[in-house]
């Protein structure tokens, strides 16, 4: 027996897609994903139209969902993130129907709980074979983890994987099992290397952002949190880096044994697994080569599904036992909500992506931001866009200090106890508009162009067309 088909177009008709009906896809080949816009020109060919389309970030590499939109061909996006390209044409009013945002955590809960249905998932896979067992972790366009894809494969009417590495069955160490495919489709090519995964992600060079990571590594060391059994997330961004190695030179100083690092994962997190200073990595995805090496060969660096990663509704997820994140913003206000989705001037270039999730779950969520950036304060009145609220966000580290959010006055005084420049949000505020001066505010129609979801699916904002 054999899934295998010659094509994704009778994959595509051998699965019954119809119009009207909802596909999905992964984003673990990120900007170097191919399979997404390969499947869509064939639906194209195929004369199928008024698709909704769940994909799990959309990157600048699929600007052809623009065209697609402009056809007829998509109709509705579910997404936990956009970036600049697409999101722009979004903005600016290019769709009838909102973009629905999700978090990491959400989608995989609304997939499984039935809230967002899933006719054909189409799975890039870097290897699979001929039933469909398939993973990240080996061939060409290998990314490593493929902790978001799960959800689609399992509860998908019906699921394709599309791969360009062909092994014999059975495969050896699957991620995801043969008895959720339905079809198989060899492909010359899923993913383009060089934008699926950077070689190095690298640490800031900039002194303002090395300050701000020394503040906040300091921070965490004084939060009471640090000691053994410490669990920790951090981003890619420079800053975040930066403070994760600077938290690896103390947990070493101070011989503390941390239980997990979590998230998506760089080489970074694989050295301080390496160090010791992690007993696992929990790994939703991969950041770098190092991790995917890293996922491969290093049997406590697990890969972990999103519903394992971050689902409020799952009986337990890994979030709901972390102890510190650190996280970035566009914007936080005097309220500590946070916009991760827009730029300055309300146009869709980001999302939650896990951002919400684990500030919920977290004992101390930590926002790492310059006071300013290109001459406008990262301080608000209000964000144009609530991504995250503000209950759950603990603490904001620029480089001037830190503000604590009053809901945590024990955090404040046990920094000022080690000697950290604690300030009000507000006097943060106030430095960068002396600095900069007031923001005008960015024009808006009163068109919807995108829902913002919380994580337990409740609406938290909506992002408006740009004027």
């Amino acid at each position: 027996m054999s899934k295998l088909v010659k094509s994704i177009k009778e994959a595509i008709q051998l699965a019954g897609l119809k119009d009207g009906m909802t596909i999905s896809f992964h984003h673990h080949l990120r900007n170097g994903d191919m399979v997404a816009v390969m499947v869509l020109d064939a639906i194209c060919e195929m004369g199928i139209k008024d698709l909704n389309v769940n994909i799990s970030s959309v990157f600048d590499t699929h600007a052809p969902f623009i065209e697609y939109i402009r056809d007829g061909v998509v109709t509705g996006i579910e997404t936990d993130y956009m970036g600049g390209v697409v999101g722009r044409a979004v903005s600016e009013g290019i769709m009838d129907k909102p973009v629905t945002f999700r978090t990491h955590g959400g989608r995989p809960s609304d997939i499984i709980r039935g809230a967002s249905p899933i006719d054909v998932a189409f799975i890039a896979a870097p290897t699979a074979d001929c039933m469909g067992n398939c993973t990240g972790k080996i061939g060409k366009s290998a990314c490593g983890s493929l902790g978001y894809a799960f959800a689609d494969a399992m509860y998908a009417t019906k699921s394709v994987v599309i791969t360009d590495n062909l092994v014999d069955y059975p495969l050896v160490d699957y991620s995801i099992a043969e008895n959720y495919i339905d079809y198989v489709v060899v492909v010359d090519k899923i993913g383009e290397p060089s934008g699926i995964v950077s070689g190095t992600t690298k640490i800031t060079k900039d002194p303002v952002g090395l300050v701000i990571a020394d503040y906040a590594a300091r921070a965490i060391e004084a939060s009471g949190l640090l000691k053994d059994g410490f669990s920790f997330q951090t981003g890619a961004g420079g800053a975040s880096l930066a403070a994760a190695k600077y938290l690896k030179d103390i947990m070493i100083r101070k011989g503390v044994k941390g239980s997990y690092g979590l998230g998506g994962i760089t080489s970074y997190m694989v050295d301080m697994l390496q160090s010791g200073c992690f007993k696992a990595l929990y790994d939703v995805q991969c950041f770098d080569l190092g991790a995917v090496e890293s996922i491969r060969t290093n049997p406590y660096h697990m890969e972990v599904t999103a519903a394992h990663y971050a689902s409020p509704t799952a009986k337990s997820s890994a979030v709901d036992s972390l102890d510190v994140v650190i996280l970035g913003a566009t914007e936080i206000d005097t309220d500590f909500n946070v916009n991760v989705h827009t730029d300055s001037n309300g146009y869709i270039m980001g999302g939650s992506g896990g951002h919400s999730d684990t500030a919920a779950g977290a004992n101390m969520s930590m926002i790492v931001a310059p006071l300013s950036r290109a001459r406008l304060p990262i301080v608000v009145d209000k964000v144009l866009c609530k991504s995250t609220p503000g209950h759950t966000v603990d603490v904001l580290v620029t480089q001037r200090g830190i503000a604590v959010n009053p809901l945590r006055p024990e955090l404040a005084e046990r920094f000022r106890d080690a000697n950290l420049p604690v300030w009000d949000i507000h006097e943060l505020k106030e430095m960068a508009e002396k600095l900069n001066g007031t923001p005008r505010k960015p024009h808006h129609t009163d068109k919807v162009v995108a829902n913002v979801l919380y994580r337990d699916a409740t609406l938290l904002d909506q992002i408006y067309a740009v004027k």
